[in-house]
């Protein structure tokens, strides 16, 4: 989950920048008169910031906040380091660290707005929620005695009123299928895990399959865990999926490595300005040092995830399938001030054990760099890999004997291109309703499909239920006519999402990736490279 300082507006602070230097130069021109201008005094350079500061604070025409001053200058002058240097104020701190830490203060619920009702779509196994009885399909109507439901609440607002401290209470009033009620619960707030981990699952008899989302401090142990329940299993091969994965900690992913690495590999070097080479090797006491390994990258696998990727690449002890990851080969410092506020510096550059950067550049400025996948897109590299070329003097040579490249990204070994054959404008018309209807099928059959543990059990109940027509019909009574050849190209594709997204409303993820393994065809692949 991944931090990234973009749409960062740095206009304002700028042009009063240049605006006190202008008027600073143009000041030393003009005439003095002891009458009618201030006194004024050569300073010194060495604080320049401070002076002025201090100069605005004591003699601007209107009364200024030093405060909000500092606040505007900090982010401005990070916009002039790099795209991943970025200050966090005291507001915003807490969240953004939640996803690193791997937990957050709340009541322990994912929820969705259907039809602006707050629907519990799931309760986190332990938390206050579960154990005060909250269940899947209640719709909570009131919080804190304030009426949420039919009030175009936001997502952002609810869990600002949902979340909150450890040990402070929330009220809220739940209408529940099959209660005329309301039913009250008062919820005390407790720390609530994010987990990292998404799914383990064996793909076949040999093959385990585990998905990371993020790199957070509890991302090793849920990695471990996985990885031994499906050792467990008869596990021999592996998939690693790293697609979508934006980074995190890199000491989590350091630590995942050493498990497929021998004793002294390198798994990556920092090193900048004012730090000196500082190494990370296998111990070589891993947990899977010799089954066979797949790692699964694409455009948004960033950081973390880059290294990772990288350090088996390297060793060659990995195949890296699907599309060149996102480029970012920065490392930063987290810095926490007084105020509760906090800067992530850029300290150092990392390099894969080969010794390629993989950072992409930024010379071209930070709107050019964040869409610098747009542009990818637009010359093809999505859909066929020889629309991608690097320099010969990014190239590297792994032990093996393998090119790899720098500069921007890990290039996978097996590409596989972006699947659009099933997109037809009317699956883009009905797209964002699917989900909508998998919500509403799971409420209206919760008792039937409570039934069903796993994912196998669910999809052969749903291949019988016809779900594509009664989808047909419910986009048909929210505005989208039916299209048969619309239906022809995606239907299939339709059918599936149906399925994985009414098992995720039911047993969660691991009732939703196996089903949504049908039409993931970089999985797909992964799988029948192994076997081949």
């Amino acid at each position: 989950m991944k931090y990234n300082n973009t749409g960062r507006t740095v206009f304002l602070p700028l042009i009063l920048a240049i605006a006190l230097a202008a008027g600073i130069f143009i000041g030393k021109f003009l005439p003095a008169n002891s009458d009618s201008q201030p006194h004024s005094s050569i300073r010194s350079r060495n604080d320049k910031l401070n002076s002025v500061l201090n100069m605005i604070e004591s003699n601007y025409v209107d009364s200024v906040s030093r405060a909000d001053l500092v606040e505007t200058a900090i982010p401005a002058m990070l916009k002039k380091l790099d795209p991943h240097s970025v200050y966090i104020p005291a507001k915003d701190l807490a969240r953004a660290n939640e996803p690193l830490q791997g937990n957050f203060d709340g009541i322990g619920i994912s929820f969705n707005m259907l039809t602006d009702t707050i629907l519990v779509i799931s309760t986190i196994p332990g938390g206050p929620s579960e154990k005060l009885g909250l269940l899947p399909g209640d719709r909570i109507l009131y919080v804190n005695d304030s009426l949420v439901a039919g009030k175009h609440v936001s997502d952002e607002k609810v869990m600002g009123m949902l979340k909150g401290p450890r040990g402070t209470n929330v009220r809220i009033k739940i209408l529940r299928t099959g209660q005329k009620e309301l039913i009250p619960f008062e919820i005390t707030r407790d720390k609530i895990p994010i987990y990292s981990v998404d799914v383990d699952y064996m793909v076949n008899d040999i093959t385990g399959y585990l998905r990371i989302n993020t790199f957070a401090m509890t991302t090793f142990d849920e990695f471990m865990k996985g990885l031994k329940d499906l050792k467990s299993k008869g596990m021999t091969s592996l998939i690693l999926d790293l697609r979508g994965n934006s980074g995190g900690i890199m000491e989590a992913a350091i630590q995942i490595a050493n498990q497929f690495l021998s004793e002294g590999q390198l798994i990556v070097f920092t090193k900048g300005r004012s730090q000196p080479r500082n190494e990370a090797r296998a111990t070589g006491k891993g947990e899977f040092e010799t089954g066979k390994l797949i790692v699964l990258i694409d455009e948004w696998s960033a950081s973390a995830s880059e290294i990772l990727a990288g350090a088996l690449q390297d060793n060659d002890r990995a195949t890296i399938i699907g599309r060149r990851s996102f480029g970012k080969g920065l490392v930063q410092e987290p810095v926490m001030f007084s105020d509760g506020s906090g800067m992530r510096l850029t300290i150092a550059r990392y390099y894969t054990p080969t010794g390629r950067s993989i950072q992409k550049p930024y010379k071209d400025g930070f709107d050019e760099y964040y869409h610098e996948l747009n542009a990818r897109y637009e010359r093809g590299e999505f859909e066929v890999s020889d629309s991608i070329h690097f320099s010969d003097s990014l190239k590297f040579t792994t032990p093996g004997g393998k090119i790899v490249y720098g500069g921007g990204g890990i290039m996978p070994d097996k590409f596989v291109p972006a699947d659009t054959s099933g997109v037809s404008p009317y699956f883009l018309k009905v797209r964002a309703l699917i989900y909508r209807f998998a919500l509403k099928y799971t409420g209206d059959n919760r008792a039937e499909l409570n039934k069903f543990t796993e994912a196998a059990q669910m999809k052969k109940h749903l291949d019988k239920q016809d779900l594509l027509d009664q989808f047909v019909r419910y986009a048909a009574a929210n505005g989208v006519k039916a299209d048969q050849q619309g239906l022809k190209t995606s239907g299939y594709i339709m059918d599936v999402q149906l399925k994985a997204y009414i098992a995720r409303n039911i047993i969660d993820n691991k009732g939703f990736y196996p089903i949504w393994e049908e039409i993931d065809s970089t999985l797909k692949y992964a799988i029948n490279f192994l076997k081949n």
